[in-house]
């Protein structure tokens, strides 16, 4: 008996939750302002959203016609290397440690109706590594890989339009990578983006000689 009761008790309670939601329902000018409220928080996320797209953008530099994407000096300190990196009119100092070295970087080409309004190609360099021809002393090692950009709060258009195939017909997400070289005292490299790839050359007999040792 008393568990009928209680399930009678609830029964109501749940006929007059039902009554209350088919007044709400029915109710046009609830169901705009849920619509209006829906709708508004939508384009608000949209709009932080296309913002932190545009600033991941902002990150990527235009490729200038016949200058040198970025030079390299390196600079033994101890077992460590100081590298300066000087891309545009930006100059950053890094430490890394190896024998060799390898500089990736990604780039935005446009197509079709970007390309056709004359939108300039853009780069992004990525990250610079080093490594050890020995195993034991690669193993060992802790300033092989120095990140050179990063997308800030995990919006990366570029990854997202490579990784999934996209290209939302405008974008062309490409990657090139200058493939390890000798590291090298007082070795100055010039980056050129040629249509072959990333070109690596040197500017001085430091260089000169170590890619002559090298090879």
């Amino acid at each position: 008996m008393q568990y009928g009761g209680l399930a009678w008790a609830t029964a109501l309670l749940g006929l007059l939750a039902a009554f209350v939601a088919a007044r709400i329902l029915f109710n046009r000018q609830w169901f705009i302002g849920w619509l209006r409220g829906t709708c508004g928080l939508a384009f608000l996320a949209l709009a932080a959203l296309i913002g932190m797209l545009a600033n991941d953008l902002r990150s990527y530099a235009p490729i200038a016609e016949g200058k040198p994407l970025a030079t390299l000096s390196f600079k033994a300190d101890g077992p460590l290397y100081r590298v300066s990196l000087l891309e545009g009119g930006r100059e950053r100092t890094l430490t890394m440690e190896g024998d060799l070295w390898q500089l990736d970087a990604r780039f935005l080409q446009w197509k079709g109706l970007a390309a056709l309004i004359g939108l300039q190609p853009g780069y992004r360099l990525e990250k610079l590594s080093g490594r050890f021809l020995s195993i034991e002393q690669q193993n060992l090692s802790q300033h092989t890989r120095v990140e050179l950009a990063r997308s800030p709060y995990g919006i990366d258009l570029w990854r997202w339009l490579r990784l999934g195939q996209h290209d939302l017909f405008i974008f062309d997400p490409q990657a090139r990578r200058v493939t390890y070289l000798p590291l090298a005292d007082e070795a100055v490299y010039s980056i050129n983006l040629t249509p072959a790839g990333l070109l690596a050359e040197p500017m001085n007999p430091a260089a000169k000689q170590a890619l002559k040792d090298w090879q």
